[in-house]
């Protein structure tokens, strides 16, 4: 038979290896610090780390890093200590759909501007339609970084 003391020492050893075993099977997330509503701009400070058991289970993906989520829109609401899933959020809108924006047409010198109206939102590099204000007609365009919208790429 083994001593009690021995028993209570191997005892000891198993729950602090396990303990450290749980510790390493965690997995550290980005959740919101503040409720982030629908069209908000995602920056750091809105963010904090929270952790979850490796077993925990998400609905659908999750963001797992901060950098990802700077300067990204909120699509939905996203509550405080919640992880954030990939569909939450979206590159900012550049262009709004019903709200006028400069088209332009630039090929070799010639350089034509115009207003349009975008028929749909659109981010950074996204092909939308635009009625041209003048002409009535609908075309084609490329979103710019300074929201401008690009004909004839």
């Amino acid at each position: 038979m083994k001593h009690p003391l021995h028993m209570a020492l191997v005892a000891s050893a198993i729950v602090v290896s396990t303990s450290q075993v749980a510790t390493a099977e965690e997995r550290i997330l980005p959740v919101p610090a503040i409720t982030i509503y629908p069209g908000d701009t995602i920056n750091e400070s809105m963010l904090k780390d929270r952790t979850f058991p490796e077993n925990y289970r998400y609905r659908t993906a999750v963001i797992e890093s901060p950098r990802v989520l700077a300067g990204k829109m909120a699509r939905r609401t996203l509550l405080p200590g919640e992880p954030i899933p990939m569909n939450a959020v979206d590159d900012p809108k550049l262009v709004t759909r019903g709200v006028q924006a400069q088209i332009m047409f630039e090929e070799g010198g010639l350089s034509i501007m115009g207003t349009g109206i975008p028929l749909q939102s659109g981010t950074l590099g996204e092909t939308i339609q635009v009625k041209n204000v003048d002409s009535g007609r609908i075309i084609t365009g490329r979103v710019q970084p300074d929201g401008r919208i690009r004909i004839g790429f």
